[in-house]
């Protein structure tokens, strides 16, 4: 058996749901451990529980290239609806089936063996390897990646460079790169009113009649016209609540939830002012509170992107396509002290979905992909 699904299978059968972790970074570090790393957990304890962080570093010199992911799963859902127990790692039809298996025990396997294998083989590396990896990525993100970037910035121990094992293929294997995400910025608005009688307008303020008209700006607003990377910033309304159940009650207040997902084109600030001289133009008496879920980021093509392209391209023969595309990643805290953040990883077709599977095919040329990029990076300069 191929010792990438070995591992792929051993991490699956460890039912980690966020943010348990189960057992497989202990695995990991015992399989890292035998290759000679340095491995150091780093576990936090935050509202959500205990949460599983670890550090393993081989050599210590620049550059530091690292590999960063996480242990943790979204939960199951119904059992029944699988065709086979998600923590029972199954292989059908050449397919790995499990909850895990593309999102992202597979790429945590593959860049595990690929940092075991080019240490074996003994070759004249300049630099240092290292892994990041938490359980706390799929739920809050609060107690994983982000605690262990505040420790690594403490003591000065910067990464020159990230790959995160994301499953970013999207219609083939090695077609996409991400080489950035959007920031996600969250409002919760309440528009104040004044409760009575609908039969009695004069009487009221009607806090969904107050909100429209400024609702229907802030929708028509054009925030930014994004650049070469990154399409426009967007606004989207995700809840609206008001109203006490009864038919002619006019209510007090009007909740109101949206999200921004942005771009480096806008900043929290410049969002934040317009939204607010937007809603006090309309005349609104109000209260809003603001959630940052990710600052955007962005690699540009430099040495990273050309490391991993290059290895992309010499094990599928297709030159991958950069993409910000999607939602948010823990490359959002690694970005904040690593200068090339990128994700890659295999297909995301089945991602949190009922019989989530990764193509068996697609391991081996993972973990290769994985050992080129690292060899790329860590390879000694000529003199």
């Amino acid at each position: 058996m191929s010792e990438v699904l070995a591992l792929a299978q051993a991490l699956i059968a460890r039912p980690s749901v966020t943010p348990a972790d189960a057992g497989c970074l202990e695995l990991i570090a015992h399989e890292l451990a035998e290759a000679g790393f340095s491995c150091e957990r780093l576990d936090s304890t935050g509202a959500t529980g205990r949460v599983a962080n670890l550090w393993a570093r081989w050599g210590t010199s620049r550059p530091l290239v690292v590999f960063a992911g996480h242990t943790d799963v979204v939960p199951p859902g119904p059992l029944s609806a699988w065709t086979s127990d998600p923590f029972t790692p199954t292989v059908r039809e050449g397919r790995l089936y499990g909850r895990g298996a593309a999102d992202m025990k597979s790429s945590l396997a593959a860049a595990v063996i690929a940092a075991k294998r080019l240490l074996r083989r003994k070759e004249s590396l300049c630099g240092s390897l290292a892994f990041l990896l938490t359980s706390d990525e799929e739920g809050e993100a609060t107690d994983g990646t982000v605690k262990v970037v505040e420790t690594l910035r403490a003591r000065h121990e910067i990464p020159d460079y990230c790959v995160v094992g994301e499953p970013t293929s999207a219609v083939c294997f090695g077609d996409v790169i991400k080489n950035g995400r959007r920031g996600s910025l969250t409002g919760h608005l309440i528009v104040q009113g004044l409760q009575g009688h609908v039969a009695y307008p004069e009487k009221v303020r009607n806090p969904i009649h107050l909100a429209a008209p400024a609702l229907a700006e802030l929708i028509a607003t054009r925030w930014d016209e994004g650049n070469e990377f990154f399409p426009p910033t967007s606004f989207q309304i995700s809840n609206i609540h008001a109203g006490t159940g009864a038919t002619n009650v006019v209510p007090a207040r009007c909740e109101i939830s949206f999200n921004f997902r942005f771009s480096t084109a806008s900043s929290v600030d410049s969002l934040k002012t317009r939204v607010e001289q937007i809603l006090a133009r309309h005349g609104l008496e109000f209260d809003l509170a603001w959630t940052l879920g990710g600052k955007p980021f962005l690699t540009r093509p430099g040495r990273l992107v050309e490391a991993l392209s290059q290895a992309i391209c010499a094990e599928t023969g297709r030159l991958p396509e950069l993409s910000t595309s999607g939602g948010t990643s823990d490359g959002r805290f690694i970005a904040e002290i690593c200068p090339e953040v990128v994700e890659f990883g295999p297909l995301n077709a089945s991602i949190h979905k009922v019989d989530e599977c990764i193509d068996v095919a697609t391991l081996e040329p993972l973990a290769r992909i994985y050992e080129a990029t690292f060899r790329n990076l860590l390879h000694t300069p000529k003199a």
